[in-house]
């Protein structure tokens, strides 16, 4: 390992849902500092997204990033001049963080209406099991399913 490992701060609750997982979602979805801009969107597209599909708006971010997460990644190894796709289990706060950063990217590729309407859409659709970010997910693990031949050089 290079260097010292960099200490985990802690997130602090957002004020309306109490959620760490809420307030990290704001902070991914904030561009150029605009965090009150961040809040309004996340928290109508959590409300808008929740009266849809008829839960509670922290029920329809978890759900969401329940069928977001992945479990296998792939990670390249470097083993006597050769660079092998390698298989590996993904921890959990770094399956959070790739939920969260591909319902974002998902929302913000799509091209139209408002952000709040597609991080809205992009929400419901995970939540369903559906959508750009779900695909993503499927793809690592797909990825990683196809190199499994190279699990052994794991250490």
């Amino acid at each position: 390992m290079r260097g010292k490992k960099a200490p985990t701060r802690k997130t602090i609750p957002d004020v309306v849902y109490g959620s760490e997982t809420v307030a990290r979602f704001i902070n991914y979805a904030m561009l150029d500092g605009k965090k009150s801009r961040s809040r309004e969107n996340v928290y109508k597209a959590l409300e808008t997204g929740s009266q849809q599909v008829k839960v509670k708006p922290i029920e329809l971010l978890d759900g969401a990033l329940k069928n977001v997460k992945p479990s296998l990644e792939v990670r390249s190894r470097r083993v006597g001049g050769a660079s092998y796709q390698v298989p590996v289990p993904v921890e959990e706060s770094r399956q959070e963080s790739l939920a969260l950063g591909w319902i974002i990217r998902a929302a913000r590729a799509k091209k139209g209406a408002s952000f709040q309407k597609r991080l809205t859409d992009e929400l419901v659709s995970a939540f369903k099991g559906e959508g750009d970010a779900v695909r993503l997910k499927q793809e690592t693990e797909r990825m990683a399913e196809a190199n499994k031949a190279f699990a052994h050089f794991r250490w």
